[in-house]
């Protein structure tokens, strides 16, 4: 069973080819993730599988996303108790695979390693997102790395990280603590006179954290900042402060890339 979660479309991407390989069914825990949070009464996710548990994600803060982890450890998990983890990531992951393992041990799972593959860069408020065909050609360099971590999955076998950071580069997976705290947050989001209320940032929120109030968006606090809103608006009309002002916007598609910007 592959579990993902995706914020700008990658890590779905990602999953989706591994699943081409392995054959493992797909589950979107951004769709758990909403319903848990619109629905109080939701009742623990209890997930059963004779085949091993995949986790695809993006790498925030060179570790495996908060969320991610929070998912797993309020999931009950039944059958195979093996557990791989696939990280997409724009440079390296740090330590990832340490904290990744470390879950695993709370979670009395066997941890079969991590690994990782190159995407298209999102986290716009920092970086610079690649052009459209800048994009695909890394897209296409990724379908490789993936089919072979997905058939060493299918064969059991474990898989390491090509991405991992060593020295000094491995301590930045300590500081997601002070990251969150300090950097992670929605204040500086805010639509400009191009949005047209169309709700698809609304949609897309994985911790249904927008709503629309009289046809415009509107954060209300809970952000892990994803980048699915800014990078998939049709008009361009999110911005973040000025961090984002005539950057280039990414969105991966079940489509493909949204050419934009």
């Amino acid at each position: 069973m592959i579990l993902y979660y995706s914020g700008t479309g990658n890590s779905r991407y990602a999953a989706s080819v591994l699943s081409s390989q392995s054959g493992d069914a797909l589950v979107s825990m951004n769709d758990i993730m909403r319903q848990r949070i619109t629905d109080p009464y939701a009742a623990r996710y209890s997930f059963r599988s004779d085949r091993p548990f995949v986790f695809v994600s993006p790498t925030y803060c060179w570790r495996v996303p908060r969320i991610v982890e929070q998912f797993i450890r309020d999931s009950r998990f039944e059958g195979c108790r093996d557990a791989y983890f696939y990280l997409t990531c724009g440079s390296g992951t740090g330590a990832a695979a340490k904290y990744a393992e470390e879950l695993c041990r709370d979670m009395e799972l066997n941890f079969m390693g991590l690994s990782s593959v190159k995407m298209p860069e999102n986290y716009i408020t920092l970086f610079k997102a690649p052009s459209y065909d800048e994009a695909q050609g890394m897209i296409r360099a990724a379908v490789s790395q993936l089919e072979s971590a997905g058939r060493f999955i299918s064969a059991g076998k474990p898989i390491s990280d090509p991405n991992e950071s060593t020295g000094a580069l491995a301590a930045l997976s300590k500081l997601p603590p002070l990251f969150y705290r300090l950097f992670v947050n929605d204040r500086k989001f805010t639509a400009t006179e191009e949005c047209t209320g169309c709700g698809r940032c609304e949609k897309l929120c994985p911790l249904a954290n927008i709503s629309l109030e009289d046809g415009r968006p509107v954060w209300h606090g809970n952000c892990t900042q994803c980048m699915a809103c800014i990078g998939a608006c049709p008009q361009n009309a999110i911005e973040f402060g000025s961090r984002a002002k005539g950057k280039r916007r990414y969105y991966l598609s079940p489509a493909g890339v949204q050419r934009r910007g």
